[in-house]
């Protein structure tokens, strides 16, 4: 099976062009503004959701220049909320280096993440199209959205499991998704392929995430290459403690409960107390049946290639360790 890096190489003339266009458009005529520009190189990582557009639209034939820039603006977008994210999480290691905001501070690193936002929305304009602008515009409201309801849930030790999947719905599915729906809607697909694609990158998303956060709690920073043990310290319930505390007994769940409140607790210490319950292997169900589906979405493209290409990717999400 295709690795990530094997994919990237794949589509490496694409990618680089890309790269060109998103480099383009964030340059300034101030120095300190690309200098800070030149940080976002850091957090270039699998570039996962640039790869599933360029894929979804080489399904249908050669790529146009509106697949190259909505890659583009899909990679700014999903830079600008890693950004945030380390500052609401006060993360200090990203792609093993020193996040933006440990190295300039929480303001500047804010300021950075909304510059990348309102240069993606200024890239999308450019296009011949305003449905392409607005779908990104509405996928980023529902982003927010999805943080504003996970920060609304910190603390609170009886967030249900329907709860949860909303939050990685709107946090990381919705971006997922319509990195996938545009690369048929910039090919000229028909309505329900668009949809089919939509819902294929959907549910790619909600697994994507869900495996993200069993690193979290069972990574090390030196596997991940990020921070590990935040969703804990911040107090943020993941799928395996929400599967773990609907079942468990009144010293089980004080037990619980105590370590992921505790200053000092470890992610160690959790995955600890759920290695004892099934919920590590619950969570890892969870996501390996939304990638069943995910697959299954994928019939409605032309055999070929770029199908199989998302397919291992797909496959790969499930087995990530980073």
């Amino acid at each position: 099976m295709k690795t990530l890096i094997d994919l990237r190489d794949v589509l490496s003339e694409d990618l680089q062009q890309v790269l060109d266009i998103f480099d383009a458009e964030l340059a300034s005529d101030l120095d300190c503004v690309n200098r800070l520009v030149e940080f976002t190189r850091d957090y270039r990582g699998k570039m996962l959701r640039p790869q599933l557009l360029l894929l979804v639209g080489k399904s249908f034939g050669p790529l146009n220049r509106h697949h190259l820039v909505l890659a583009a603006v899909v990679e700014m977008v999903h830079m600008a909320t890693l950004v945030h994210d380390d500052v609401l999480d006060e993360a200090e290691i990203r792609r093993r280096g020193p996040t933006i905001n440990h190295r300039i501070g929480n303001e500047g690193a804010v300021l950075l993440g909304d510059y990348l936002i309102s240069h993606s929305y200024h890239l999308c304009s450019s296009l011949d199209s305003t449905q392409f602008a607005q779908r990104i515009a509405a996928i980023t409201n529902t982003v927010c959205e999805g943080e504003l309801l996970q920060i609304a849930n910190r603390g609170n030790w009886d967030l249900t499991e329907s709860t949860y999947l909303e939050i990685i719905r709107r946090k990381t599915g919705a971006l997922t998704s319509v990195a996938a729906e545009l690369g048929a809607a910039a090919a000229g697909a028909s309505n329900a392929v668009i949809q089919r694609m939509a819902d294929f990158g959907m549910e790619l998303g909600m697994a994507f995430q869900i495996v993200d956060d069993l690193l979290d709690l069972l990574g090390s920073p030196e596997s991940t290459g990020k921070s590990v043990g935040r969703d804990a310290d911040l107090g943020k319930l993941t799928l395996p403690g929400i599967h773990f505390l609907k079942d468990a007994g009144p010293r089980q769940r004080e037990s619980f409960i105590a370590a992921i409140s505790a200053p000092e607790s470890s992610s160690g210490d959790l995955a600890g107390l759920l290695a004892g319950s099934d919920a590590l292997s619950y969570a890892r169900t969870v996501a390996g049946s939304h990638i069943s589906r995910a697959i299954q979405h994928l019939g409605v493209l032309p055999a070929g290639d770029a199908r199989e290409a998302l397919q291992s990717i797909a496959h790969l999400v499930l087995e990530r360790t980073h």
